[in-house]
């Protein structure tokens, strides 16, 4: 029988990485610039492995394959095998990253071959003044848009916003953004590692020479719509006893939830798809029919459409993130 999947992480080293995954979390990071832990992948640029229980140190592709239905769920089975649907990364910007967007799942495959990028994120740590870019400012043209990237002057037409901790942004395919220096960030997303880079603030490195930028298909893909004041999701919270859930997106891609739970919170899983779990504050332990995995902050798991209802223990604060299904 198929258990609550504790899953060991891939790690990347950007040039903007840093080394908060290890002061905040505890994680055996690479080096001092690890940007992005790629806690639950299931991608050909990266794989998470088991590291609990029988399957331990099988990848989830392989646990994907060899169990199908019984790990994916009766609504997603065969797709979700060809292609997995989500991807869970925590992002270490110890500077800021390049201004970014992603595209839409027509315009992706026809141009990539792998599917479009919608995604989200939940600011877990913010340094004093952090801010992010979230689309462009009220007006701006197509013409201007092309004008600024062309001239290097992109700068001027970024909408800024000002971030916190626990401040949460919804950013659908089209839509321009960048992280910036001091957040840690944990997203969810469509299992894609598109990227077209628009803009790169002029950096050069030692040897004079710019980053690659993606210039027409980043003029083909974005959405100029202004969002100014509507950036950040609030989400609706329902009290559960003593616990409080809050639904924070629900997109056709993915639905994504906080839990924050003082000592149980039961969660019904009835065959039709997978769960995905990552603990971003205390500790606790998930309860399934066959015993309990304990878990601390920074722990991530891939919980399998066929293994039944189960509780998480707290107290703990829980990412859930899960694909709609009807």
């Amino acid at each position: 029988m198929l258990y609550p999947l504790k899953l060991d992480p891939v790690y990347k080293e950007p040039i903007w990485g840093g080394k908060r995954l290890r002061e905040i979390f505890g994680k055996d990071i690479p080096s001092d610039t690890t940007g992005e832990s790629w806690e639950i992948a299931c991608h050909e640029n990266g794989t998470s492995t088991v590291s609990n229980g029988v399957l331990k140190g099988k990848s989830l592709k392989e646990v994907i394959d060899e169990y199908g239905i019984e790990a994916l769920g009766t609504k997603i089975g065969e797709e979700g095998k060809k292609k997995f649907p989500l991807l869970v990364k925590i992002i270490d910007a110890s500077d800021k990253l390049s201004v970014q967007v992603h595209p839409e799942d027509e315009y992706a495959k026809e141009h990539e071959g792998e599917l479009g990028k919608t995604e989200m994120w939940i600011v877990l740590d913010a340094k004093p003044g952090a801010q992010l870019v979230y689309g462009l400012k009220p007006g701006v043209s197509q013409e201007m848009f092309e004008e600024g990237i062309q001239k290097g002057t992109l700068e001027n037409l970024l909408n800024f916003v000002d971030v916190q901790k626990g401040d949460v942004f919804f950013i659908p395919a089209g839509t321009l953004h960048a992280i910036g220096e001091g957040l840690l960030i944990a997203e969810i997303q469509q299992n894609s590692d598109t990227t077209y880079r628009v803009y790169d603030w002029n950096r050069v490195d030692g040897n004079g020479n710019s980053r690659e930028l993606h210039i027409q298909k980043a003029l083909d893909v974005t959405n100029l719509s202004h969002c100014s004041g509507q950036e950040k999701v609030k989400g609706t919270i329902i009290k559960e006893g003593e616990n409080t859930r809050n639904h924070l997106v629900s997109c056709k891609y993915f639905i994504t939830e906080i839990l924050e739970v003082q000592k149980e919170s039961k969660e019904t899983l009835n065959g039709e798809r997978f769960d995905l779990l990552m603990a971003i504050e205390g500790n606790g332990a998930i309860q399934y029919r066959e015993g309990t995995v304990p878990f601390n902050a920074g722990d991530s798991f891939f919980i399998p459409a066929g293994m039944g209802d189960y509780s998480i223990l707290g107290p703990c604060k829980i990412i859930k993130t899960y694909v709609p299904v009807s």
